[in-house]
């Protein structure tokens, strides 16, 4: 591959092509990457906090160019791309206010005349980022890691070039040393030239579990630390005592964000039967008052898929889960229109052994599986080799935050609210879908040497 191509997958006209990085310059780029981060390691936190706060301002400015470049690119609606853009704009003034104190020596007592950890940078942290939050999943583990002293090399999805290109623009429009934030264009299957390289630090990928399993090995090879947030099948319980109104506004609008095409996606909706019928009439009705179309317009909803064949991918495991038993409420067909639109579907009936009920179903179509009762939702939102998030819905808070503690499977768990990342709190999962944590104090120190120092 000598050009990454962005194509708009709402017409499937072509964007701009762009040269790949050859292989001189992915050595140059980390060289350089190096030698930034002894400039930029050296600053001290409240100067790299300063930084931080440019970076938010930046991105403010010119939040409507950047949301923009995010639709065409990868088809978000215009509401959901300026949003994305301004949450990066929030977590870059969360790290810049509470990094230094994140970062702080702590004292640890002993016989010892001193003894203490310090939180030392590692160094050129990699960063393997998907197409579908573009934005967001780079700022995410950029901002700490910068935040903490380390440089940034980025390799961004093969379909948001261009979003890859302009995020590299804000870190220098910022102010930061040069090359302290860098972009490769560069193809998944040559990856290992950068993760190979004695002065990579480290690697953190947000992407699928096959994508996670294959950047692991490499690292493993190479005795770098990762950080993998993959894959989710995230289970919204619907308890016997649940708010079905709220249920079902909540599951729509988890199930339906960025056309469903991502990792915390309300995707496996798990109803206990007394409830069952009333739900699917309040997903339906919410299903049909969405506008799908052009991602620039303001009515517009729900845009297309990012690619073409992610929307392939899709079909064939909704016509297959349809083959198995599973009853297609709304939905189903191929469109014949141009771009990568699918329409917004409802399968319900689904069982074990179906692609709706075992695999990650990206994309805007929402999977019903009746349960028994509250023990029988529980083990069937456990039956899975994802654990990112979920949610529980009761009227009893208690009992709600019991389960979501003791019972539920995953690296987090809401009660009555969707499944999101916010900077204040830790994120990753467990299981298939990865470890280590991003944001949050947790977040900050998974890129750092936690460093033990005594003085006798």
């Amino acid at each position: 591959m000598t050009k990454q191509i962005s194509v708009n997958p709402a017409t499937g006209d072509i964007i701009r092509e762009y040269p790949v990085s050859d292989a001189a310059q992915v050595k140059l780029a980390i060289a350089n990457a190096h030698a930034a981060f002894r400039r930029w390691s050296g600053l001290p936190l409240a100067r790299r906090g300063e930084f931080l706060t440019h970076i938010a301002e930046r991105l403010l400015a010119n939040k409507q160019d950047y949301a923009r470049l995010i639709s065409l690119e990868m088809g978000k609606p215009l509401k959901e791309a300026l949003a994305e853009v301004e949450k990066c704009a929030g977590c870059a003034r969360y790290f810049a206010e509470n990094g230094e104190a994140f970062l702080a020596d702590q004292p640890i007592a002993t016989e010892y005349r001193k003894s203490y950890v310090a939180f030392r940078p590692l160094g050129v942290i990699l960063g393997i980022m998907p197409w579908n939050f573009p934005f967001w999943q780079v700022f995410r583990f950029a901002l700490p890691s910068l935040m903490a002293g380390n440089s940034c090399l980025l390799k961004h999805a093969s379909n948001t070039p261009g979003c890859a290109l302009a995020i590299e623009a804000v870190f220098k429009e910022a102010g930061l040393p040069e090359h302290a934030f860098q972009t490769l264009l560069l193809p998944s299957g040559r990856i290992e030239e950068a993760i190979a390289h004695p002065l990579v630090a480290a690697v953190t990928l947000t992407g699928s579990t096959e994508a996670g399993r294959s950047v692991a090995a490499l690292a493993g090879k190479y005795a770098k630390k990762t950080v993998l947030e993959l894959g989710g099948s995230d289970a919204y319980v619907v308890l016997h005592d649940a708010d079905i109104d709220l249920a079902v506004k909540t599951c729509a609008a988890g199930r339906l964000l960025n056309a469903g095409q991502s990792c915390i996606s309300a995707k496996r909706l798990i109803v206990v039967e007394p409830l069952k019928a009333r739900f699917e009439a309040g997903l339906l009705a919410a299903f049909k008052q969405q506008r799908q179309g052009d991602p620039l317009a303001a009515d517009t909803t729900l845009g297309p898929m990012a690619r073409a064949d992610l929307r392939e991918a899709l079909h064939e495991a909704v016509q297959s889960s349809i083959a198995g038993g599973a009853r297609c409420l709304l939905g189903g067909e191929m469109p014949t229109s141009k771009g990568a639109f699918y329409p917004l579907t409802i399968l319900t009936d689904v069982r074990k052994g179906m692609p709706a009920y075992e695999e990650e179903i990206f994309g805007p179509v929402a999977v019903i599986i009746a349960a028994k009762d509250e023990e029988d939702a529980i083990r069937i939102a456990n039956d899975s080799a994802y654990g990112l998030g979920g949610v529980i819905f009761t009227t009893d808070i208690e009992r709600g935050e019991r389960i979501a503690r003791e019972r539920i499977e995953s690296g987090s768990c809401f009660v009555n609210m969707m499944v999101r990342s916010d900077a204040r709190l830790p994120f990753g999962g467990i299981k298939q879908s990865g470890y280590g944590r991003e944001l949050s104090a947790f977040g900050i120190h998974e890129f750092v040497n936690i460093k033990t120092i005594v003085v006798a």
